[in-house]
């Protein structure tokens, strides 16, 4: 059994496809299908069921599977021991980040990030919560920026800030006049939502129920799902009602648009912007780094507020 056969299985097993997992490994089809052939013998094993389309593993393939992630992540922690000792930071960071944070967040701190850390090659993936935990569990992202907590005991929150939620308002509805809005103001019939599966989703529905009012969306003669804030923005600026947009994103909007933010009443509704990591995570150093940096571009109003007030994920 070597490290390379395991590194193989690994990607048989996150890819579900022969070639692609070869062709992820710089080796042809048949180098990796004989590689894993040699170490089911070995083990006296069938490592994966071959007559399915995608290929899936075993039920003993998939215990083999998830020690063979620990052995292959401990592996590469030698080689992070040595560039730990180096002065300069390198190599690749693969983030990623939900919607409703990166066209806000990742402006505030790439640039800097970069300048300061100019052998690093950062790769920014915008994806789903649920996406980004699995893709973390199969080691193809090396860091997550998302909403917490998540519960889930293999994942590390490393929580950032705590991200205030307002309220985006037509001029010609009746909360447009309110300075400061309640949970309980909030109308479900008048509320523009993001698709399902989209976190931010749910908390904005878990912020009405805080009102009494009880989840179920409908908006009048037009019935339009999104998965973009700035399609909602769009649809409440040109239509009717109201969305509820996180803090970051109208920080710099315009002072036409800005008279259609409203703040919610103390205490406010947030959420807490964490970096996640999978438990035996590697390149701490680069995470670390990334975190200062994120922290350091964080505006001061934002940086010094506590956690009262943080809104359920789920």
């Amino acid at each position: 059994m070597t490290l390379v056969q395991l590194e193989y299985l690994l990607a048989v097993d996150t890819h579900r496809h022969f070639a692609t997992a070869a062709a992820h490994c710089f080796v042809t089809q048949p180098t990796l299908s004989m590689q894993l052939q040699k170490l089911e013998e070995e083990m006296g094993v069938q490592l994966f069921d071959r007559s399915r389309v995608p290929v899936r593993p075993t039920e003993i393939g998939k215990e083999v599977i998830m020690q063979a992630r620990v052995v292959v992540a401990e592996a590469k922690k030698l080689n992070e021991i040595i560039l730990n000792q180096q002065q300069e930071l390198g190599g690749e960071l693969r983030i990623g980040v939900i919607p409703t944070l990166a066209p806000y967040l990742i402006p505030l701190f790439v640039t800097g990030f970069i300048e300061k850390n100019p052998h690093v090659r950062v790769v920014v993936q915008e994806l789903l919560t649920d996406d980004i935990v699995e893709k973390l569990k199969q080691e193809l992202l090396d860091v997550g920026l998302l909403v917490t907590p998540l519960e889930d005991k293999s994942i590390k929150e490393l929580p950032l800030f705590y991200e205030a939620f307002v309220a985006y308002i037509n001029p010609n509805h009746p909360l447009a006049k309110s300075k400061a809005i309640l949970p309980s103001d909030l109308d479900l019939d008048d509320l523009w939502v993001l698709n399902e599966g989209h976190c931010f989703r749910s908390q904005v529905l878990n912020i009405c129920n805080r009102g009494g009012k009880k989840a179920g969306v409908e908006s009048g003669h037009l019935d339009y799902k999104s998965g973009s804030l700035e399609t909602l923005k769009r649809i409440v600026e040109t239509q009717h009602g109201v969305t509820l947009l996180p803090e970051l994103s109208v920080l710099d909007m315009p002072d036409d648009k800005r008279k259609l933010v409203h703040t919610f009443a103390e205490p406010q509704p947030l959420r807490e912007v964490s970096l996640v990591v999978h438990r035996s995570f590697l390149k701490r150093k680069l995470i670390e780094a990334l975190r200062k940096e994120i922290i350091a571009s964080i505006p001061a109003s934002i940086k010094a507020r506590g956690k009262e007030g943080v809104v359920d994920v789920k």
